[in-house]
């Protein structure tokens, strides 16, 4: 008698040695898994995703302009900012009395254009 076995009840392996560096390249650490979902819980908070999409597309706002493209309180600005400081996501300068904020580097666009282009896609 002949047993039938579907397709996704196998266990596929791979090669002898064949990509095992390659996968265990990739494959983070506890301590980079946590910091990973710690950004992620940040950039998880409307308003502050509206934050970092207000600054990816002026370049460079101050905390009245931010509040004004995003329609809630300064506080609430002010409170998101420090967060999005601390963990290195936004950097400021000061000029005079008024502190000025932007992304603080390369990858933060690059996270939030492949973000939304994720986004796009998946619709």
């Amino acid at each position: 008698m002949n047993v039938v076995t579907a397709l996704d009840s196998r266990t596929a392996r791979p090669p002898e040695g064949a990509g095992t560096q390659a996968r265990h390249d990739r494959q983070v650490t506890a301590e980079e898994a946590n910091r990973l979902a710690e950004m992620f819980r940040l950039l998880g908070d409307p308003t502050r995703a509206q934050l970092l999409y207000a600054l990816l597309a002026a370049g460079e706002l101050c905390v009245c302009d931010l509040t004004e493209a995003v329609q809630v309180t300064d506080t609430a600005v002010s409170h998101a900012l420090r967060l999005l400081r601390t963990a290195g996501v936004v950097a400021s300068r000061r000029e005079g009395r008024t502190i000025y904020y932007r992304l603080s580097d390369a990858h933060v666009r690059m996270l939030l254009d492949l973000s939304r282009e994720h986004l796009r896609e998946a619709r």
